[in-house]
């Protein structure tokens, strides 16, 4: 009797990915996200301002050891997230491509290049945008970038997962911890990324993805006194116009990426001048000869 009667699918739940685990949300909410053909792909916990709280404080633990870690560590962590990701490759096409993703094949392999593109920037965006000052003492006048601490980043709706790893990856190789907000439309795979992070010696809180929604999380995203910088993807208007002005009651630093989708995919979308965004400019004085 029971060999004849059908079985039912069991339905992955797509948990937050916070301090290297992943919890399945404070408020206990839970929401199912459709295919196009409306079939049921899986459940995603929604985060709430608690989740996001728990996130930040994750992040800013991480941050200062991860900084300290040396630039050849961070790029190989990042090339090692790269091969982690080729491994899994073929699961994560499948997964955007069942969500509607279109080139779901091509968008998995530009965040494997991207990944190791970004990789080979930690030790040599300091050379390029740092400086030897021109002073009129007998002093070295040295400017030099250092990480903005814990960064929130708003992912845009698609390229879903290109879109997370290009934001991400400039965000945190200089030394930045960083909140991400997946992409509001197809959420899945980026919580399928976290776990290839978990998986590729990336420093637990270094890198913590939530799902959720915008409208309800981006006044707390504005308004934490603990978050240095936030950079929107999103290209939601209304989004932005929160996060703009919450940040400036703050001093927040708030950095808009507006690309059309298939400028993801361009050039524009693994700029050096991304990584600068997220970076504050010291100057160091020390006396000749001494």
């Amino acid at each position: 009797m029971l060999a004849s009667m059908p079985r039912l699918d069991v339905l992955k739940t797509y948990k937050l990915s916070i301090g290297g685990k992943f919890p399945r949300g404070e408020s206990g909410r839970v929401t199912p996200v459709f295919g196009p053909d409306g079939k049921t792909l899986g459940n995603y916990c929604v985060a709430s301002r608690k989740d996001f709280r728990d996130a930040v404080v994750a992040a800013r633990k991480a941050q200062p050891g991860w900084e300290k870690s040396s630039a050849y560590l961070r790029g190989q962590i990042l090339y090692r997230a790269a091969e982690m990701l080729q491994m899994r490759s073929a699961e994560l096409v499948a997964e955007l491509a069942r969500a509607g993703a279109k080139g779901a094949a091509a968008e998995v392999d530009a965040c494997i290049d991207r990944l190791v593109h970004y990789a080979g920037w930690t030790d040599k965006f300091p050379q390029v945008f740092g400086a030897v000052n021109p002073v009129s003492s007998p002093h070295f006048n040295f400017t030099f970038p250092e990480a903005s601490g814990v960064v929130v980043i708003v992912c845009p709706d698609q390229p879903a997962l290109l879109g997370l790893v290009s934001l991400m990856a400039s965000v945190i190789l200089s030394g930045n911890a960083c909140v991400a907000l997946a992409s509001g439309t197809m959420p899945l795979a980026a919580v399928t990324f976290a776990e290839v992070l978990a998986t590729s010696d990336m420093p637990g809180g270094v890198v913590n993805i939530l799902t959720g929604l915008r409208s309800e999380l981006a006044p707390h995203f504005a308004s934490h006194m603990d978050v240095n910088a936030i950079v929107d993807g999103s290209g939601d208007e209304a989004v932005g116009e929160v996060l703009r002005r919450g940040s400036a009651l703050n001093l927040k630093r708030y950095v808009a990426r507006d690309l059309a989708v298939a400028e993801w995919l361009s050039a524009k979308a693994d700029s050096p001048y991304w990584i600068v965004d997220t970076v504050e400019m010291k100057t160091a004085w020390h006396p000749v000869g001494v």
